[in-house]
């Protein structure tokens, strides 16, 4: 009754089942995995100091960017070079701009520092001058922005003078010299400066490292593979015994032969 399976076209449906399956299966454990790996990041970073609350260390020795290192307190010491103002940046439900100044390093290269936040649209005039001098910062740090940071515009076309996302690849083109791939934003306003109008932009979560929606997208996508895995093999043994009943039907004379 089963001899119909070693047909040429069931060796094609029987191939298409012994491969189908295993790489459902193997693709809903990956998915798995790293949610799993999502998860237990998240409980890493619960467990983990407030890196605020962390001794500042220079820049330096925090670089590249990490899950560990993001948020922790930052030094950097050298003289304020370049002014951008970053639009649509929201702070405790309000619209506003990021004040950043370019700090060039002795280094030579220059690292990105948010000295502040100010309602409304972005104002030359009401941005305030950076002190002048060598200076040294203490501020959070942060990864390079990308498409996915909140309020980043990788679009373009803005005016001279602003900036839609803060990372070394958006200014790399605008300033004459080398950026390091990080940015930091001031805790507390300039002491005794023009930047007390301003208020301290904080720090967000490293991505990655929290359960975000990428991370239920990865549970979501384990069940949508094991499902498939599972009507793959639903169909297979349905065809299967379509296929059985019929031929059980023609040697038992109740339907003609359709060879």
């Amino acid at each position: 009754m089963y001899r119909f399976l070693l047909t040429p076209r069931w060796w094609g449906i029987n191939l298409f089942a012994v491969l189908a399956i295993p790489f459902c299966v193997f693709m809903g454990t990956w998915q798995l995995g790293r949610f799993e790996d999502r998860v237990q990041s998240h409980e890493e970073a619960e467990e983990r100091p407030d890196p605020g609350t962390r001794t500042a260390k220079p820049l330096d020795e925090l670089l590249p960017v990490s899950t560990e290192t993001s948020g922790r307190p930052a030094v950097a010491t050298g003289t304020y070079a370049d002014q951008f103002l970053v639009p649509g940046r929201t702070l405790d439900d309000r619209d506003g701009f990021y004040v950043l100044n370019l700090l060039r390093t002795d280094g030579g290269k220059a690292l990105p520092v948010v000295r502040g936040w100010l309602p409304g649209t972005p104002d030359t005039a009401e941005a305030p001058a950076a002190p002048a001098g060598e200076v040294t910062v203490t501020g959070d740090l942060q990864a390079s922005e990308n498409t996915g940071s909140d309020g980043a515009d990788p679009r373009g076309g803005l005016p001279e003078g602003q900036l839609g996302m803060i990372s070394a690849a958006s200014l790399v083109n605008l300033v004459p010299y080398d950026m390091y791939d990080a940015w930091v934003t001031l805790t507390e306003p300039e002491a005794g400066g023009t930047g007390g109008a301003m208020k301290p932009v904080p720090a967000t979560a490293a991505q990655g490292s929290g359960l975000d929606l990428k991370a239920f997208q990865n549970l979501g996508y384990t069940g949508e593979w094991f499902v498939f895995g599972g009507f793959v093999l639903f169909m297979w043994f349905r065809l299967m015994r379509r296929e059985a009943e019929a031929a059980r039907d023609v040697e038992l004379g109740l339907a003609a032969d359709a060879d």
